[in-house]
């Protein structure tokens, strides 16, 4: 081989391993551990349900991001945990406010950062026409997201009321 033929395949060599050398290996994404998130989602929903029913209306949003939007059948949007609270504070000035959660599941995505938590609900009140008891039942779908400091905090609820189960005609 001459010296010229050398060089260049030297240098093909060089150019190779430097173009190699850019090719980045990406570093490995954490293992989500999926049924961990979901039981932490049912965790802290378990927590603020007891909170609403013992009329903490600040512990009841202590779970809520920033962002947070929480959708009402009937009212207007509430806005941010200041929103949430004025709302949650109303609520739990009736002293018959309860709510009990059944059905309860939890998706959680696959990078692990937002997580969806659905349950049917019961929800007892003080009707404010009537000031009788009233027992509204619906779904309650809650969304989480993965906020900065790795925590899960409410990004987001809509909750729904469905018609009233008739009487069985037996």
């Amino acid at each position: 081989m001459t010296k010229g033929k050398f060089v260049g395949v030297a240098l093909g060599v060089a150019l190779a391993a430097s173009l190699g050398a850019c090719n980045k290996t990406e570093t490995a994404k954490p293992v989500v551990d999926a049924t961990k998130t979901a039981g932490t989602v049912k965790a802290d929903m378990a927590q603020l349900v007891a909170d609403f029913n013992a009329h903490d209306a600040t512990k009841s949003v202590s779970q809520d991001a920033p962002d947070y939007v929480g959708m009402f059948h009937g009212q207007p949007n509430v806005r941010g945990p200041a929103g949430d609270l004025a709302l949650t504070k109303q609520q739990v000035a009736d002293p018959a406010a309860k709510v009990t959660v059944s059905d309860e599941t939890v998706d959680v995505a696959s990078a692990g950062d937002m997580a969806i938590y659905r349950a049917t609900y019961a929800y007892g009140f003080t009707d404010p026409k009537t000031r009788k008891p009233m027992t509204e039942v619906g779904n309650w779908i809650v969304g989480y997201k993965q906020q900065p400091d790795g925590t899960m905090k409410l990004a987001w609820s809509v909750v729904s009321d469905t018609p009233a189960v008739a009487p069985s005609s037996k």
